[in-house]
């Protein structure tokens, strides 16, 4: 039983990264986005991506984290 919820621990932290790069700043014709429009489209993909392992909306300090997690890059 222990090996299992290692596993499953391991392929959460595993998985992380895939869930971080959803998010890229750029604008509708490809280019980069910068400043102000960087920050906004970034805050908004990962308020919208903060999801758990199982898909359900994350709330609260989870949520902070998750985002402030996905803002760094």
């Amino acid at each position: 039983m222990k090996r299992i919820a290692l596993a499953v621990t391991l392929s959460l932290f595993a998985a992380s990264p895939v869930f971080a790069e959803a998010c890229k700043a750029v604008s509708a014709d490809g280019k980069p986005l910068a400043g102000a429009a960087k920050t906004s489209a970034m805050t908004k993909c990962c308020n919208d991506n903060a999801k758990s392992a199982d898909g359900k909306p994350l709330a609260g300090a989870a949520k902070d984290a998750s985002v402030k997690k996905c803002m760094a890059g």
